[in-house]
């Protein structure tokens, strides 16, 4: 089920992105006045077909789910010599340059636009999301040596507000693909205090970061981390070590052997590394402090022996609905898309210039695979995906790659410099060193998909 589960939803994304994509392609060649043969979503062999509207255009479905395209009458593909007069005002390549350019624009644009359109609902809805509350802080960290301790509010990364725990990771990759430190805005309660708060600044440097990092968890080697509720107990299991030992649900526990516990996470890992082993727990009762030991039982899975003491511990983090204005939420949706946009690129030229691992590029596997996560936790984190995925799309298909929208682009910017079209010979050969590079791409990105997902 999990495998159809992801199958079906890569198709949603790929089936989406593509229809949103050559529609932008459709909707300005006719309002361009070309005349569209065919509008197929696929490519290949045509398993579905059916005419619509007056130019009797053919809404296809094709074998090879990888793609889509808009056929045109072009001169360049079939001999015009024979259409009326009317037909060959028509054809594409009759058509002024900026006619021509606003065409092959528009598909990648059509993905920007979806990308906006579905980050100004989410923003509008609003996204229920961790605060950007901060863990106790290892002594050892980058944050700690900023001055960070634990508990505290980001508010703001660089002058920018956060109001969710994704907006402040966002902010901080574009610092690190930047190399520069992040400042953070933070409020924490003044001690003894739960009215009034404290805000004030933090520089936090981001020198031992990488790009390669970025992949995995850097705000982990940061020394940053979400906030978990304290270590409370919950539902106690029935004859488990837990109620043996005294324990009651609702008991808060403070130390473990003299130290002392930070949260609930902290407490079940401790737990868990403690198979077999009696634990001494100092516990808060209402106002009483007492102590009681308990012995973990030693579990195995998948080889290894872990300690459970059966007892439900709440580790939720504080969460918060994030929304905005629908207006508010159009800027904020277009200065994401933006952002994402710029930061693809730097990403890009990174790996051409050595920076960063050609290992990111992802392939269809891996999109699929994350496809399947993000619909499986819930539909505000598959159309955030979905949103990101039209954006990557969208870059790419602009960059100046000949076979691509951007290359395309890149003749008709030639032909506005010079005042004449490039010639055949010079575009059939850019068309097949594009179409190599293109295959190599795929390859190495196909590549990385299998090594990161058999490790």
């Amino acid at each position: 089920m999990t495998l159809l589960h992801t199958i079906l939803a890569f198709i949603v994304v790929l089936g989406t992105l593509v229809v949103v994509h050559e529609l932008g392609h459709y909707w300005v060649a006719r309002w361009c006045g070309v005349k569209v043969l065919r509008f197929s979503v696929g490519m290949g062999k045509v398993l579905w077909s059916r005419r619509i509207g007056p130019d009797r255009t053919e809404w296809a479905l094709s074998a090879l789910p990888f793609g889509g395209y808009v056929k045109m009458l072009d001169a360049r593909e079939a001999d015009v010599s024979d259409l009326p007069p009317e037909d060959l005002a028509r054809e594409f390549t009759r058509q002024s340059v900026w006619k021509r350019i606003a065409i092959v624009a528009a598909g990648p644009l059509a993905n920007f636009l979806l990308a906006i359109a579905i980050f100004t609902g989410l923003y509008s809805y609003g996204i229920p999301e961790p605060a950007p509350l901060l863990r106790a802080v290892p002594a050892n960290s980058p944050a700690y040596a900023a001055g960070l301790r634990g508990g505290e509010l980001v508010t703001a990364v660089n002058g920018e507000p956060v109001q969710i725990w994704s907006d402040m990771r966002w902010q901080l990759i574009q610092s690190v693909v930047e190399k520069q430190a992040a400042v953070l805005e933070v409020s924490r309660r003044a001690a003894g205090d739960a009215a009034h708060t404290a805000a004030y600044k933090v520089s936090l440097p981001l020198d031992s970061i990488t790009a390669q990092d970025l992949e995995g968890d850097f705000l982990g080697k940061l020394g940053l981390d979400l906030a978990r509720p304290r270590a409370v107990f919950g539902k106690l299991g029935a004859d488990g070590p837990a109620m043996q030992a005294g324990f009651r649900g609702g008991d808060q526990i403070l130390a473990v052997d003299g130290m002392p516990v930070s949260d609930g996470v902290a407490l079940i890992e401790l737990v868990r590394a403690s198979p077999g082993k009696a634990l001494r727990m100092r516990v808060l009762r209402g106002s009483q402090e007492l102590e009681l030991t308990v012995t973990p039982l030693a579990r195995e899975q998948n080889g290894k022996t872990f300690g459970q003491i059966m007892v439900e511990i709440p580790v939720a983090p504080e969460m918060v609905t994030a929304s905005s204005s629908p207006l508010a939420a159009l800027g904020k949706a277009t200065q994401r898309t933006w952002d994402s946009s710029v930061l693809t690129l730097k990403m890009l030229g990174k790996m051409l210039i050595g920076e960063l691992s050609w290992k990111n590029i992802s392939g269809p596997l891996t999109i699929a695979d994350y496809a399947g996560q993000t619909a499986r936790i819930g539909i505000i984190s598959y159309l955030s995906f979905i949103a990101l995925i039209s954006i990557s799309l969208g870059v790419m298909n602009l960059l100046p790659i000949p076979v691509l929208d951007g290359g395309h682009l890149l003749y008709y910017s030639l032909e506005v410099l010079t005042g004449r079209p490039l010639s055949e010979r010079v575009g059939e050969i850019a068309q097949r060193a594009g179409m190599g590079l293109l295959m190599a791409l795929m390859v190495m990105a196909v590549f990385n998909d299998i090594v990161r997902l058999m490790s």
